[in-house]
C-alpha cells in the first residue's frame, strides 16, 4: 500500500536494483566433418576435448594404418588454445545406412513362448481355369492393404496395386509371388489345395484374409470365396528391456565370444557392454551399468551407473525416465526443408545409450498391501551382462586420401557427404557458434559445400566462415586464384598448409590452415578479446606448428595480402604465426578485417539476444528505456575494452514515431566507431648532423 506523506517526517523507501540481469548465451566454434562415432548429422555440443573422445572417438585403422580425422585435430587445439563451447555435426558416406546398436537379450525369469504363424488354405477343382470375365486369381488382405494374384494370362496393363502372371495354373501363380508380399504371407500349393501362411509369428497375422475367384469378383467383392487365416499365437520374450546406442555404425557393435576374464572379442575402447550388477524382487529394482566393451570382469570400466531403477511406469524410478528414451533423428519434410526431429516420450540423461523398448513392464508393482505382485516379479532383469550388436554404416576407407592426400575424395567422403549437415547448421535459432570450419574440404575440389557453408553465414550473420582454398602442394598463384572466387567479409582463409604432431596417432601430418584456426581466435579470446586481430606475434602463434609447407618471403605475403589471404609466416625467434587478418571482402571497408568483422559479430550477438525479450512487449518509453539501460553499459564497457572509439545507441520518439508503432515495430538504431588495428608499422629514421635541433 501507498505510503501517504501529509505531515513532516522522514520517510524511508526500499528500492532493489540488485536485480542479476540474465547473460546472453556464449557460444563457440562449430566443426563440420567425419569422426570415428557419435551420431551422424547431428549438431552435437562438447566442452572438453575428453567429452569429445568420448562421444566421437579419436582413430581408426584403415589400409593397416591408424588415422584420426582433422575433426579430431581441430578439437583438440580448440580446447587446447582455450576454447569452452564446440558445436560437432558428424559427417558420414552416405554409400551406406547407419544405424545404432542394440543390446544383446537383457534378460528376466519369465518362461518364454513360442510364437506361431496364422494358417489356412483353398481347396480348387480345377486348378488354372478362368472364368469369361478373367483369370482366376487370389485377393489377400494384411493392414488394408490389399494384395491380388491371377493365374492364366489377361489384357489389361497391370497397376501399382495389382499384379499380372502369364504363367498357366495356380503353381506358377504361388511361385511368382511379388516380393513386396512376402513379408507378409507366403503360399504354397500341393494337390489341388492352397496353403497360405503368415510370414512372422503372432496374433496380428489372424488379421489376414484371403479371397479367390475371377477377376471381376474380386475387384468388386462379389460372389468371392473368403477365408481369414487363423491360429497365429504371439511370443513372449524373456527379455526386459532393450537399449540402443546414440552412436551409429558396426564401430558400437560388441557382440561376440566371451573370454575367460570377461573380455569381449569384439570390444573396443569406442563400443559399449552392458551388466545388470543388482536386482530386488522385493523391491522391484535393479543396477544397469554401462561398461566400456573392451573392459574385463576384474577391472571393470564403468561409465554409467543407473542405481535402484524399475520396470514400473507408474514410479519416478521407472528405467526410461531415468536413462530417457529419446532419440533424435534428421527429417526432411515434404518442402524440402531440414531440421532435427526428437523422437521419445522422455529426455536422455544417458551419454550413450537409450531405452528403445520394454520387454516386461511392471505397472503397479505392489499391492495395496505394499507387497509385490506375484505376476510381476519375474519380469525383473536377472543378474548379467552382455554386449550390443546391429549397428550398420563403416567408416573405413582403403583410399589414402588423409592430410596431404586429401582430393576430391577427402578422408573417405565426397562434397555431398556435407550436404545436410550443412543445411541443418543454416539454422540459426537452434544452433550457435561464431566461427564454423570444415576442415578437410578444399574450395578447388569443394567448391559447392564450401559456397553453401559461406552463404549460411552470410544470411545468419552471427558468424564467419573460416575455408580452405587448395590442396596441399598448391603455388601461391592457385591460391590467390581460388580466392578470387569469393566475396564476402563472413569468411576469411589462411595459406599454407602446416605440419603438426598428431597427439592421437603420435604421427606427423600436413593439415590445412582451418584445422588450426578456431584455435588461434579461442586463444585470442582468452587472452584479449574478440575484436582483437587474431595474428601476429603476441596472439597469432602457432605453437604446435612444427613448420609451414613453405617459408613465405616479404613479396610471397604481400601477394597473398593483396588478394585477402592471410599468410601463416615464419620468425626466427618466434616461429610459425599467422600473419593476416582479412576477410574475403573484396572492397576496401572496416569489414575487410576479421577483428571488426568479429566485433560485430559479438555486438549483434548481446544485443539481439537482449531485444529477444522486447517481443512482444509494450512499446512504450518504459520498453525502450530498459533496451537502453542493457545495451549502452555493454558498449561502454566494449569501448574500454578498446572494441570502438565511439558508440551511440538511438530508440526513442525519433526513430519510433507514431506511424512506426502502428506497425507494430519498435526501431533502435547503433552506431559505432570500430577500432582499427595496426597493421603496418612506419618507422622513420632521421638522421641529423651534429648540432642540430631536434623536432618539436
Amino acid at each position: 500500500m501507498a505510503e501517504q506523506i501529509v505531515s513532516p517526517g522522514v520517510f524511508t523507501r526500499e528500492n532493489d536494483q540488485s536485480f542479476i540481469t540474465q547473460q546472453p548465451v556464449q557460444v563457440g566454434a562449430a566443426i563440420v566433418g567425419p569422426t570415428v562415432k557419435g551420431p551422424v548429422e547431428i549438431p552435437t555440443v562438447v566442452t572438453s576435448y575428453s567429452q569429445y573422445v568420448n562421444k566421437f572417438g579419436t582413430t581408426f585403422v584403415s589400409g593397416n594404418q591408424t588415422y584420426s580425422y582433422l575433426t579430431s585435430i581441430s578439437a583438440y587445439n580448440y580446447f587446447q588454445n582455450g576454447g569452452t563451447t564446440l558445436l560437432v555435426t558428424r559427417v558420414v558416406s552416405r554409400s551406406a545406412d547407419w544405424t545404432p546398436a542394440t543390446s544383446t537379450n537383457i534378460q528376466n525369469s519369465v518362461s518364454s513362448v513360442t510364437g506361431k504363424p496364422a494358417t489356412g488354405s483353398f481347396t480348387f477343382s480345377n486348378v488354372g481355369a478362368t472364368s469369361n470375365t478373367g483369370p482366376v486369381g487370389l485377393k489377400i488382405n494384411y493392414n488394408n492393404a490389399n494384395y491380388y494374384f491371377f493365374s492364366g494370362s489377361g489384357t489389361d496393363a497391370p497397376s501399382s496395386n495389382y499384379y499380372w502372371y502369364t504363367t498357366a495354373g495356380l503353381g506358377g501363380l504361388v511361385s511368382e509371388i511379388n516380393a513386396s508380399a512376402s513379408a507378409y504371407f507366403s503360399a504354397s500349393f500341393n494337390s489341388n489345395t492352397l496353403s497360405i501362411s503368415a510370414s512372422f509369428n503372432g496374433t496380428a497375422g489372424n488379421s489376414i484374409t484371403v479371397e479367390t475367384g475371377s477377376f471381376t469378383d474380386l475387384f468388386l467383392d462379389t460372389s468371392a470365396t473368403q477365408v481369414t487365416l487363423e491360429g497365429g499365437i504371439d511370443g513372449v520374450g524373456n527379455t526386459a528391456f532393450a537399449l540402443k546406442t546414440i552412436s551409429e555404425g558396426i564401430i558400437m557393435n560388441s557382440s561376440g565370444s566371451e573370454a575367460s576374464d570377461g573380455a569381449l572379442a569384439n570390444g573396443t575402447s569406442d563400443n559399449l557392454r552392458w551388466e545388470i550388477s543388482q536386482f530386488n524382487t522385493g523391491s522391484g529394482t535393479f543396477t544397469l551399468l554401462i561398461r566400456r566393451g573392451d573392459d574385463i570382469t576384474n577391472e571393470k570400466v564403468i561409465l554409467e551407473t543407473y542405481a535402484n531403477v524399475s520396470l514400473d511406469p507408474e514410479q519416478d524410478n521407472y528405467i526410461a525416465k531415468i536413462i530417457g528414451d529419446s532419440y533424435q533423428q534428421v527429417v526432411t519434410d515434404s518442402d524440402g526443408n531440414t531440421y532435427v526431429q526428437s523422437v521419445g516420450t522422455y529426455p536422455n540423461n544417458s551419454n550413450y545409450v537409450y531405452v528403445s523398448s520394454i520387454g516386461s513392464s511392471t505397472p503397479n508393482y505392489f499391492d495395496n498391501s505394499g507387497n509385490a505382485r506375484s505376476e510381476y516379479t519375474a519380469s525383473i532383469p536377472v543378474l548379467g551382462s552382455g554386449s550390443f550388436t546391429g549397428g550398420t554404416g563403416n567408416i573405413l576407407s582403403a583410399t589414402n586420401n588423409f592430410y596431404e592426400n586429401i582430393n576430391a575424395n577427402a578422408q573417405g567422403l565426397v562434397a555431398a557427404s556435407y550436404t545436410t549437415a550443412l543445411s541443418l547448421l543454416a539454422n540459426k535459432e537452434e544452433f550457435s557458434y561464431k566461427v564454423i570450419t570444415a576442415p578437410g574440404l578444399i574450395n578447388e575440389y569443394h567448391a559447392s559445400p564450401l559456397g553453401i557453408l559461406v552463404t549460411n553465414v552470410q544470411n545468419r550473420g552471427d558468424a564467419i566462415a573460416v575455408v580452405d582454398l587448395t590442396r596441399y602442394g598448391a603455388t601461391i598463384n592457385e591460391t590467390t586464384t581460388q580466392a578470387g572466387g569469393f566475396n564476402s567479409s563472413y569468411a576469411a582463409t589462411y595459406w599454407p598448409w602446416v605440419q603438426i604432431f598428431n597427439p592421437d596417432t603420435g604421427k606427423i601430418n600436413w593439415v590445412p590452415a582451418s584445422t588450426l584456426i578456431p584455435g588461434v581466435y579461442a586463444a585470442n579470446d582468452a587472452s584479449a578479446e574478440p575484436w582483437f586481430a587474431p595474428a601476429g606475434i603476441n596472439r597469432g602463434g602457432l605453437s604446435q606448428v612444427i613448420r609451414p609447407e613453405r617459408k613465405l618471403q616479404r613479396s610471397d605475403r604481400d601477394t597473398l595480402y593483396e588478394d585477402n589471404v592471410n599468410p601463416i609466416a615464419t620468425f626466427p625467434a618466434t616461429g610459425p604465426a599467422v600473419f593476416g587478418q582479412k576477410t574475403l571482402q573484396k572492397r576496401a571497408s572496416a569489414l575487410d578485417r576479421v577483428n571488426v568483422r568479429r566485433l560485430l559479430i559479438e555486438l549483434k550477438s548481446f544485443i539481439g539476444q537482449v531485444a529477444n525479450n522486447l517481443v512482444f512487449e509494450q512499446n512504450t518509453a518504459a520498453t525502450r528505456n530498459a533496451f537502453l539501460a542493457q545495451v549502452n553499459p555493454y558498449l561502454e564497457s566494449v569501448q574500454q575494452r578498446q572494441g570502438v572509439y565511439a558508440y551511440k545507441v538511438v530508440m526513442d520518439d525519433s526513430n519510433n514515431t507514431p506511424d512506426v508503432i502502428d506497425r507494430n515495430q519498435l526501431v533502435g538504431q547503433i552506431f559505432i566507431q570500430p577500432t582499427r588495428t595496426a597493421e603496418f608499422i612506419v618507422l622513420d629514421f632521421n638522421v641529423l648532423p651534429t648540432g642540430a635541433e631536434f623536432p618539436a
